[in-house]
């Protein structure tokens, strides 16, 4: 069992699937088991798949002094993730609307509430990286000293700056430049993944860079080993909702390199559970055990 410190973002998520982009206007709809709600955000899927896959995973996260307080901690106790290093700092826990259709084409409406003027305790995060394998250090403003904290106490750091299209984006830096995990996403790159995965390597000195592909699977760069080349997406079953699959592939990534330290089993562990996490909806569900992830991953790479 991994010890994997958490460090992310918790909100309150409500999808709608919608008949396609643009939205033509129309006053009143009635989109039938369409709506759905839940406790999200980067930090807590990552958690709850993790702990599904068998780790220990140690969330350190900030949310509101509201009433889903109540809602967020019932979850957590559900999904068997101690809520102790949770703290109710916040005004209102963070929310968020995701628009979604069929085709996997999604539109995100994020309130951050007060998140981001926010600092977590970081005498907290101190004592958790002292017993902790490796961090999750999501790219949310209030994990930012925790960076600097893991790599003084040398916990590998991994970390997902998601959609980005600057190699020196202000926001993200220090983020990229504390990873040995690097993943991102496709979707703004100004130039190919593989030649973005050079320049990452080039500008930071990333030894491990994974770029999501979509529909098409992932790209892998090992610096190390001289390696960049696309990873197929496989099938495991129908596709449902495409919301959450970014996270999946981090999540079981993760937990394959911190059990093997070998990026090409945890390429396909992670290309396999995000398969089959995409035919469920919301962000924290259809996460496969490590028995069942093991089997798949036989079936789809013989």
């Amino acid at each position: 069992m991994a010890q994997i410190l958490v460090a992310g973002h918790i909100n309150i998520e409500t999808t709608l699937k919608v008949e396609g982009f643009p939205i033509e206007y129309n006053p009143v709809q009635y989109p039938f088991f369409g709506i759905n709600s839940s406790v999200s955000g980067v930090g807590y899927n990552v958690s709850v798949a993790l702990t599904i896959l068998g780790d220990d995973a140690h969330l350190l996260s900030l949310i509101g002094k509201d009433a889903t307080e109540i809602l967020v901690r019932a979850e957590l106790k559900q999904s068997k993730i101690d809520d102790k290093y949770v703290h109710a700092l916040l005004d209102a826990t963070a929310q968020s609307v995701i628009l979604y259709d069929q085709t996997g084409k999604r539109a995100i409406f994020a309130d951050l509430k007060d998140i981001q003027d926010n600092i977590y305790p970081l005498a907290i995060a101190e004592h958790v990286l002292a017993k902790s394998d490796l961090a999750v250090i999501c790219n949310i403003n209030y994990t930012r000293p925790m960076l600097s904290l893991a790599k003084a106490k040398g916990v590998l750091i991994a970390t997902d700056v998601h959609t980005i299209s600057q190699i020196d984006d202000a926001y993200n830096t220090d983020y990229m430049a504390h990873a040995t995990i690097l993943f991102q996403s496709h979707e703004r790159l100004p130039m190919s993944p593989e030649a973005w995965a050079k320049l990452v390597y080039e500008t930071y000195g990333t030894p491990i860079v994974v770029i999501g592909l979509g529909t098409e699977g992932a790209l892998l760069a090992l610096h190390d080993d001289n390696f960049i080349e696309r990873i197929p997406a496989v099938y495991t079953r129908p596709v449902v909702n495409t919301i959450g699959a970014g996270d999946a592939l981090f999540s079981a990534f993760v937990h394959g390199y911190s059990h093997t330290k070998d990026p090409y089993t945890s390429i396909k562990m992670a290309t396999t559970f995000a398969s089959y996490k995409i035919g469920d909806v919301g962000g924290a569900r259809g996460f496969l055990s490590q028995h069942e992830l093991t089997t798949w991953v036989k079936q789809v790479y013989l």
